[in-house]
């Protein structure tokens, strides 16, 4: 690579916080060490990327793309159709842009412009956040330059010697959290006296954590916690009535924009198992009972939280068993601090900070410039 300045760089995919966010991780650390970087985000029509990508500054494209709908099997008949338009799309776009290097991160977007890419022989990069890849990636992982992976052992679903161990890219504010723990209670207009539970679902909120935190939520203020509540938009009322119903120790988010200041304020974590919300609980390295969500492809969230659990540094909840076993949990962590101990120490051992820039550097390195 010659004139680092004409670096241009697509980065495809989408669908949840999950494949967004390291998304931006990784345009953001491009934009510092390559002041001058052209990038074009590729998402999908009415995904969360088409709303949350520009936000950030960042142009973003969609595709008529959808994801096969299992036992909605009338809703797929326009998929074939979907998928050809999307191609074709896709091509268009890369023939205008005219990319040195495409970075697919996962979601509906990804595969069509990743193969696009490849079938132009443009270099591609892929950001595999899971512990177990999905089947789009590794068709794609056939023809990649480089596959940058947050969990060992990846080589069982690509070719070794593509494989990069990186971490999983996070926000650099998460990365760097630099609020105190007072200035963060403020921020929610909690309490320093007391011990906080943060409980996330994801991005778009998790139903069956939502449903069991609303039947015990007096319980958890019984243990002498106070709340921070993340629950997604389309449950946000009916957990802000609960509130108001328990008293002034709960605290309801639909979204949470700031996330370090949450983890910062954050005692105890009960979240989704996300390839994301992993990276971000090990940074932080608050001790964590995850929910894994059981219908994410090859049940990958699953696979990530064995990871942790397996090493000392995370519990587990079966979705299924959410509304009789998460509270058991919840007061078993509370009131083990040897426990608490150990899991903080060994989260902390796994964090990965600069993923976002070791990821950059690749994508530098591949470009055809």
């Amino acid at each position: 690579m010659t004139n680092k300045d004409t670096l241009r760089v697509i980065i495809a995919g989408g669908g949840t916080g999950g494949h967004i966010f390291p998304a931006l991780a990784i345009a953001k650390a491009l934009q510092r060490l390559l002041p001058g970087v052209q990038l074009l985000f590729v998402g999908a029509k009415g995904k969360m990327e088409m709303e949350k990508i520009p936000q950030q500054g960042f142009k973003i494209i969609g595709l008529d793309i959808d994801g096969f709908k299992r036992g909605k099997l009338f809703e797929n008949i326009l998929l074939p159709f979907k998928l050809i338009k999307s191609r074709i799309e896709a091509d268009k776009i890369i023939k205008d842009f005219n990319p040195n290097v495409i970075v697919g991160v996962g979601g509906y977007a990804s595969f069509p412009v990743m193969a696009a890419g490849q079938n132009r022989k443009i270099p591609t990069l892929i950001q595999e956040q899971n512990s177990f890849a999905g089947k789009s990636n590794m068709i794609l992982g056939r023809n990649a330059n480089i596959i940058c992976v947050a969990y060992q052992k990846m080589d069982q679903f690509f070719p070794k010697a593509k494989i990069v161990y990186t971490g999983n890219p996070v926000r650099h504010e998460i990365a760097n959290m630099a609020c105190s723990k007072q200035e963060a209670l403020h921020f929610f207009g909690l309490s320093n006296e007391k011990k906080t539970l943060l409980i996330i679902g994801g991005s778009l909120g998790a139903q069956s954590i939502n449903d069991a935190i609303y039947n015990v939520i007096g319980d958890i203020i019984n243990e002498g916690l106070q709340v921070i509540w993340q629950t997604g938009k389309n449950y946000y009322d009916k957990a802000n009535q609960k509130a108001i119903e328990v008293g002034e120790n709960v605290k309801v988010e639909a979204f949470i924009q700031k996330m370090d200041y949450a983890y910062t304020a954050a005692d105890f974590i009960v979240s989704r198992a996300g390839a994301l919300a992993i990276a971000e609980i090990c940074i932080a390295g608050k001790p964590v009972v995850f929910v894994p969500y059981p219908h994410a492809a090859e049940d990958h969230q699953t696979n990530n939280a064995m990871e942790l659990v397996q090493l000392n540094a995370a519990m587990i909840v079966k979705d299924n068993e959410v509304k009789t076993e998460l509270l058991k949990k919840i007061k078993l962590v509370v009131n083990d601090i040897k426990m608490q101990e150990i899991m903080a120490d060994n989260l902390k051992r796994l964090a990965i900070k600069d993923a976002d820039e070791q990821i950059a550097k690749k994508i530098i390195e591949i470009a055809k410039v």
